[in-house]
């Protein structure tokens, strides 16, 4: 896992995709088009907007990895608990929705490289969040109640008082309003609020990576055998990310990056 500082935009921004990695060896005439399935109701991924056009970075992504391999492009939404099934009933060449990198879909389906990961990341009022250390947090760290961060963060804060929330934004909340000091928990639900909440708090301190507890990250998942595609995927994936376009809609779509 490397994170630049990127000093055009002042953030730091994930590089999952290596640029200098070997490139797949894969026919481009095999892929005249990809047809990919996701879900309506995952938001800033993908998602239906007021209108109910289908957005976000999962459908950028798409569009872009499509107009970089020159291929034709389809993007079709279906109901969580079928998109799977779908998949696997070769209706689509590649789920691309947050599918999790588990043993059972390991077993349904090949992945892509990862090209996202999700951190955990400590927020605090933005005048302490300078001089965090994590070493020394005390008093009360908010997290969300029965997750891998309230885990994490109870057998690695001794010294804090744990407090459970029924969501993330319940926590921020309870942040803004001074009956917590600290947050702890998904950067990415985090790094919404602060872009609605610029002036209560900041990330504090640098990002938890953590794949046993927070999962692999973000990969597009093909039917199993469908190596021309999932080859496709990645070459177009090294390349977006060499040439800066995934730096783009991850920006275009995390205006607060959370890594």
């Amino acid at each position: 896992m490397l994170v630049i500082s990127a000093a055009g935009w002042a953030q730091d921004l994930p590089v999952h995709v290596d640029p200098d990695a070997r490139d797949d060896v894969f026919d481009p005439a095999e892929i005249p088009a990809l047809r990919f399935l996701t879900t309506d109701d995952f938001p800033p991924f993908n998602y239906a907007d007021a209108n109910g056009r289908l957005v976000g970075f999962h459908v950028d992504l798409a569009n872009a990895i499509c107009l970089r391999l020159g291929a034709r492009c389809t993007i079709q939404a279906w109901p969580w608990n079928q998109a799977q099934d779908a998949l696997a009933d070769n209706q689509g060449d590649a789920l691309i929705a947050g599918l999790d990198i588990t043993r059972d879909a390991a077993e349904r389906f090949d992945f892509t490289r990862i090209y996202l990961q999700l951190p955990a990341r400590f927020v605090a009022p933005k005048d302490s969040a300078q001089d965090f250390r994590p070493g020394a947090i005390g008093g009360r760290v908010g997290v969300l109640a029965g997750s891998p961060h309230a885990e994490l963060a109870e057998t690695s804060l001794p010294q804090a008082e744990i407090v459970g929330f029924e969501s993330d934004f319940a926590a921020l909340e309870a942040l803004e309003a001074g009956e917590i000091g600290y947050y702890f928990g998904d950067a990415v639900r985090a790094s919404f609020w602060l872009n609605e909440n610029p002036d209560c708090c900041g990330f504090a301190g640098e990002a938890y990576f953590r794949p046993d507890l927070f999962g692999a990250g973000f990969a597009m998942a093909v039917p199993s055998g469908l190596d021309n595609v999932r080859l496709a995927l990645n070459w177009a994936l090294i390349r977006l990310q060499r040439e800066g376009r995934l730096d783009e809609l991850y920006l275009r779509w995390f205006p607060v990056s959370f890594y």
